[in-house]
């Protein structure tokens, strides 16, 4: 996720102090992974410097003075931008579980353990997914959503990997 360009994307509502940008982040995007107040004056330094925000105002009061940010038009083209851009497509091919698997044959250790103790973890985080969703919201249950069909996909890999250990361990020990 670019954190520069939701900031950016959260400042087209109106102008916002640091903290309140960070709150919105966090409510809306961070429930797993909140940001950290640094991330987040680092971040709107670099859009200051390169233009994307302005200092709208600053504030003091008992503590250290609070600059609000608003967006600028380079600003909003440049989040209008990144929208209109499609995530290029994840094709995991360096996955590190397929390294593992391939690495347990070279060393004539067991990878069939190695996919049964994968597709258990991927198993117990589709149980706590689905129950995340089930008790979520809509923002929840579609980011879960997101994430249980990935976990799908990767159990389909496990199980036609299990199945082809034979052949994969033929191809890739030396002869």
């Amino acid at each position: 996720m670019s954190i520069g360009h939701t900031l950016l994307g959260l400042l087209e509502a109106g102008p916002r102090h640091g903290y309140d940008l960070k709150r919105t982040f966090d409510e809306t995007f961070g429930h797993d992974k909140p940001l950290h107040y640094g991330q987040v004056y680092s971040t709107m330094s670099r859009l200051l410097k390169n233009g994307l925000v302005e200092v709208d105002g600053v504030e003091s009061g008992g503590g250290p003075e609070r600059k609000r940010y608003a967006i600028t038009e380079a600003g909003v083209t440049d989040v209008q931008r990144w929208l209109a851009t499609p995530e290029k497509p994840e094709p995991y091919l360096q996955s590190t579980l397929y390294t593992k698997v391939v690495l347990a044959l070279l060393t004539h250790r067991d990878a069939a353990e190695i996919l049964d103790a994968q597709r258990a973890e991927h198993l117990r985080m589709m149980r706590m997914l689905t129950d995340r969703k089930r008790k979520g919201d809509l923002a929840d249950q579609l980011i879960c959503d997101h994430a249980l069909f990935h976990l799908e996909a990767d159990l389909r890999w496990l199980e036609l990997t299990a199945a082809r250990l034979d052949r994969l361990a033929r191809e890739v020990r030396p002869a």
